[in-house]
């Protein structure tokens, strides 16, 4: 994963996630990247940044980001 061992990381699981299967974890590095996984596919990685991540979870719930891109 250019540059990250991902078995170095650190994982959490989502907060939000139910026990069981289907669960997400997430990674942060320290150069801000945010790693996102699923517990039924741990080798499909998501790579994002804390702002986009943030954005991203705004829109899911209805809330825009005040952060304009053009």
């Amino acid at each position: 994963m250019r540059g990250t061992d991902m078995h170095a990381l650190t994982w959490q699981k989502s907060t939000y996630s139910p026990d069981g299967s289907n669960c997400v974890y997430v990674a942060a590095t320290p150069t801000g990247q945010v790693h996102l996984r699923e517990s039924d596919d741990p080798d499909a990685v998501l790579i994002t940044t804390r702002p986009r991540l943030h954005d991203l979870i705004r829109g899911l719930k209805g809330h825009p980001s005040p952060r304009r891109r053009a």
